[in-house]
């Protein structure tokens, strides 16, 4: 969960992991540490047609969530990050 200097800034002030509610270190208005960030606008033919939904993941959360796959996620290794 993040929250932003003013609508419509994309300079965060505050972040939280949405499973565990742990912080997540800002330096400068960005995120420093590895997170998982989802925005998510349901369509038609899902329970939650219409809605828009947000969060946040923390690394550790992430790999607890990872486990409980049944079908393994598709990893490709990349050299250079922009």
């Amino acid at each position: 969960m993040r929250r932003y200097e003013h609508e419509g800034s994309s300079n965060v002030i505050r972040a939280m992991c949405n499973m565990c509610g742990r912080s997540i270190k800002i330096q400068k208005g960005m995120m420093m540490d590895g997170v998982l960030s989802v925005d998510y606008k349901w369509g038609y033919f899902s329970d939650f047609d219409g809605e828009t939904h947000s969060f946040d993941i923390c690394q550790e959360c992430y790999k607890k969530l990872e486990k409980k796959f049944v079908i393994p996620i598709d990893r490709e290794e990349i050299n250079e990050m922009l």
